[in-house]
């Protein structure tokens, strides 16, 4: 299954639907403290995103300072 997570390409195996935090997790993203996250342009609740289902072609945005922090201390 092939979504969009921060505007790159993320291919995740399987064809059934997939879990929002794994998919994050599988990104590279573990610590999510201090951000949000929209699906398909629309955000997504914090108290929702253990239960979060995704489909094939959506669209994952995960912003905020936690986030941009992470990939400082990476570059």
């Amino acid at each position: 299954m092939l979504l969009t997570v921060n505007g790159a390409s993320v291919e995740v195996p399987g064809t059934g639907a997939a879990a929002l935090l794994d998919v994050l997790a599988a990104a590279g993203m573990h610590d999510l403290r201090g951000v949000a996250i929209a699906l398909d342009e629309e955000v997504v609740p914090r108290s929702h995103w253990p239960t979060c289902q995704l489909h094939e072609g959506q669209r994952i945005e995960v912003s905020g300072p936690a986030r941009a922090g992470r990939h400082e201390r990476e570059a």
